[in-house]
Parts: structure tokens; sequence; C-alpha cells
């Protein structure tokens, strides 16, 4: 079965090392670390060397790494890696270096209760919580700027969220804040042509809960009633392709009347999966314009429109595009609030605006210089032009709350409810 577990930083230096079965020698993420530094391209998830099976994620700028002599199932195991991280999580509120680093005592002692000798044991928040003492250390971020979006205006930064699961563990439960927050997320998939049509979309949404309510009271969910599951969508219709739901869901009402009965765990959980096939508006439309100034140089003016509503804001978009493998160097032209830079190691183009205001367009003037006269393919290989960016607050396939209902609250004294909706890009492409 398995017989280490390690975090490394991406600079290789080791967080935490557990070894199972004490059968490999402990510097195993040496030989770990060199095989993935000196891959050619990618190192693949899971690979072989000199007798030991590796199985890694990167994941927050660390690798979450387990070994094994034996050949087991890659699903297997990544499951069992999964479920680790979120453990983590849950018990850090942010899973990252620092704050792995200041409760490595508590890793070491969620790691021994959910493995046994190697063998994946307990592998859920709510009964980890039974075998652990140690409480987290909090680590301390900045505020967030981003408002969530609640049934009233009296609400807290979306950091709250990263709070630990701990916190709702102490014995002085009555000082303890009953909270409960929910996030929809739309990951969007979009292939546009150069003349800024839509050539393939898709969205791949997701409903996540994070408790810190006392008893895990049952809670009820319900979505916006113009929701319909399957078909092209009508007009005011919501229509999602297709969808799935978690074992802690009872979808049995979900059809008729739009609500999920939901017997939460602690700490985050998911709720709901689904996909989107149908036409639907996208957040940006991409225009690119590409002229030959001389036989060694070319200019390219690159258009972006934001098409959701001017109330909302993009955070630090990224457009990324490849240049000519002749270029000598590139020049911009932008708003001076805007970034742009040429990494000639790379051959790319980098645009950034920190906030892209909604229902406004921005440009930006490349002018490549060329070390050799322009070819007729020398205009090809500008591009394709990919983009990433978060939209808080706004999302894109209209999946929204309706209300959430916990069972035993009252209206007056109930637990705090909060909403986050968040568009992400997942590749977000257009052709020149």
């Amino acid at each position: 079965m398995l017989e280490q577990f390690f975090i490394l930083s991406d600079r290789g230096d080791t967080i935490i090392t557990k070894a199972f079965r004490g059968e490999l020698n402990r510097k195993e993420y040496e030989v770990f670390f060199r095989k993935v530094k000196f891959w050619k391209g990618d190192a693949p998830p899971v690979f072989h060397s000199d007798g030991v099976n590796y199985y890694f994620t990167k994941k927050y700028g660390m690798f979450f790494v387990l070994t094994s002599k034996e050949l087991c199932s890659p699903s297997f195991v990544f499951d069992a890696l999964y479920r680790t991280m979120k453990v983590f999580r849950d018990y850090l509120g942010v899973l990252d270096e620092e704050g792995i680093r200041k409760n490595f005592i508590l890793i070491y002692e969620i790691v021994d209760e959910m493995y046994d000798f190697g063998y994946p044991q307990i592998m859920s928040t709510e009964v980890v919580k039974e075998f652990v003492i140690n409480e987290a250390v909090v680590v301390s971020k900045p505020p967030s700027s981003a408002k969530p979006s609640i049934w009233n205006k009296n609400t807290v930064s979306s950091s709250a969220v990263t709070r630990p699961v701990s916190s709702t563990l102490s014995t002085k439960k009555k000082t303890k804040r009953q909270e409960i927050f929910v996030d929809i997320f739309d990951k969007i998939t979009v292939l546009f042509n150069s003349n800024g049509f839509v050539i393939n979309s898709s969205i791949d949404g997701v409903i996540q809960m994070k408790s810190y309510l006392t008893g895990n009271p049952e809670l009820r969910l319900a979505l916006n009633d113009n929701l319909i599951i399957g078909g092209s969508g009508e007009m005011g219709k919501s229509a999602i392709t297709d969808c799935s739901f978690y074992e802690c869901v009872d979808p049995t009402n979900f059809e008729n009347t739009k609500t999920l009965t939901i017997t939460p765990p602690d700490g985050e959980f998911l709720v709901m999966n689904y996909r989107i096939t149908g036409e639907f508006q996208t957040p940006f439309r991409v225009y690119t314009f590409i002229d030959e100034v001389n036989p060694f140089q070319l200019q390219m003016v690159l258009k972006v429109r934001a098409t959701f509503p001017g109330d909302h804001y993009a955070k630090n978009t990224e457009i990324k595009f490849p240049v000519p493998k002749s270029t000598s160097s590139v020049s911009f032209e932008a708003s001076p609030t805007q970034e742009a830079s040429y990494n000639k190691s790379e051959q790319n183009a980098k645009w950034v605006v920190k906030t892209f205001q909604g229902a406004r367009e921005y440009s930006l003037t490349a002018k490549i210089s060329l070390g050799k006269a322009a070819e007729s393919s020398t205009r090809k290989e500008i591009g394709p032009i990919s983009m990433n960016f978060d939209i808080h607050m706004f999302n894109v396939s209209g999946v929204t709350v309706k209300y959430l209902k916990i069972a035993g609250s009252t209206s007056k004294s109930g637990p705090h409810r909060w909403v986050r909706y968040v568009t992400q890009s997942s590749s977000y492409v257009a052709r020149t």
C-alpha cells in the first residue's frame, strides 16, 4: 500500500514528510524533486523511479505527494490525496505554506488519524475531528475588498470563508458566530474566431458550501424558479444541460421545486456540479487587427470589450498571446493604468488590466519588430489569444440562490447566510 506522504515547496524545501511503513529511504522527496524539476516539459502526475511510484499534484505553490512500492490504482491514490488536502484546508482555513508550517503539529496529527500503516482509513473532516485534539493557529490575511451578495447589506469580507473549521469545535460554542457560506462558481470555456464570433462555448459550474453551524442542522437550498434542466432554454429561462449531486444532498424535489435538502458535513463541501453547453452571453468579446507596417515590423491592435454590467468588474485580467519566432522586440501602447510586457525567452506578450470595468472597452497596440523580413506565415504565428479573469458577484449561467433555510433557526435569531457568485475563465481563447 502507500509508503510515504510529503509536502514540498516549489523550491524543493521539505515542509511535511511522513513515512507510513518505514520501508523506503527518507530521501525519496529529494529524488522526486529532481525528477520533477528537470523533466522535459511538465512532469506527469504519476511516474516510476527506482522501484518507487510517485503520485503528486501541485497546488497553492506546493507539491503534495504520495508514494508506493506496489502498483496502486491512480484514481484511488488521488482520491485519498485530494481528501487529505480538503481536511487540511478545513482545519487551516487557507491551504498555503505559511499555514502548514505554523500548524505542522496539527498536520502530523491529522495524517496519523487518516492513514493506518499506509492504508487510508478516515477521510472526512467530521470524523477526523473526533480524534484530533489540537486546534489551528490562524494565519492572518489582509482583508478582501470583494463584497459578497447576501440577504442584507450588513456583510463581511469574502475572506471570512478562509477561517479554520476548528473555530466551531471549541467548548465555548455560545461565543462563536453561526455562519454558512454558499459559493457559486462558473468556469467558462470559449473559443472565438478571428472575427470575434463564438465557435464553441460551455460553462462548468459548481455550488459549494462551508458550514460554521453548531450541530450540522439540515439545510434547504432553493435555486431560482426559472432554472430548467436539459433543453435549449426558453426566453427568460436559465437552462443547464446536465447536473450531478453529492452524497450529502437529497435532490428528490429538485426537478419540481428547485429545492435541495442537505445534510452538511463540517467544513467545506460540494453540493452540485452543473454544465451548460447552449448559447450564453460571454463576459468578454475579443477583436484583433494585424497590419504589416513594413517588411520588418507588424502592428497588432487588440480590443477587448466587457459585455457584463457596468456595476461589476473583473480583477487582474490577464491577456497573453505568442509572437513570431523571429521577433526581436515588442513595444506597446496602452493606458498608463495597465501593464504590458514581452517575454523573449517564451516568445509571448502579456497584457494585464488590474480592474476591468463592465460595459467598457480597452485596447492595446503592439508593435512587433522582426529580426528578418516577414513571410506569408509570419502573421499566422501571432496568437491565439488567451484570457484569464475573475469576476466577483456575477455569474453567466444565471444559477442563483432563492433562499437558504436552516432547520431550527428563526428569522430574528438565525445563523448568518452569505452567498458569493464568481465567474472564472477556464479556457478563454480567441484566434487571430
